[in-house]
């Protein structure tokens, strides 16, 4: 069993940073064995807005959590939260509110930690 920790920093679009971390993070939940795990800091905080809308054939952050979410979990700073204006309630289904001690915990949990 792998623990596999990712953490992103960067807002949901604009830069790719953010969707490459999301990619990979789909592809490693689909292996056997890996158990994954997404804490969005900063500005990567508004990839778990729910109700994100894209232009036809963009891809959409908020939908890239779903994989993840089906075997592992997406924690999102609360501090981080807070300085966007982001409240729980405006969070995509399955992802929660997080703190700095659980992702101290989950830093401690993980055998990789890849940062985005």
């Amino acid at each position: 069993m792998f623990r596999i920790l990712l953490i992103l920093n960067d807002a949901p679009y604009g830069s790719e940073r953010s969707y490459n971390g999301l990619r990979l993070a789909d592809s490693l939940a689909r292996r056997e064995g890996a158990e994954v795990r997404v804490f969005l800091l900063g500005d990567s905080v508004m990839c778990a807005k729910a109700g994100q809308t894209t232009p036809q054939g963009y891809y959409n952050i908020e939908r890239m959590l779903k994989p993840v979410l089906r075997g592992g979990q997406v924690g999102v700073c609360g501090t981080c939260m807070e300085a966007r204006g982001l409240t729980p309630d405006m969070l995509a289904a399955g992802v929660h509110k997080g703190t700095l001690e659980e992702l101290t915990d989950w830093t401690l949990w993980a055998d990789r930690i890849l940062n985005f």
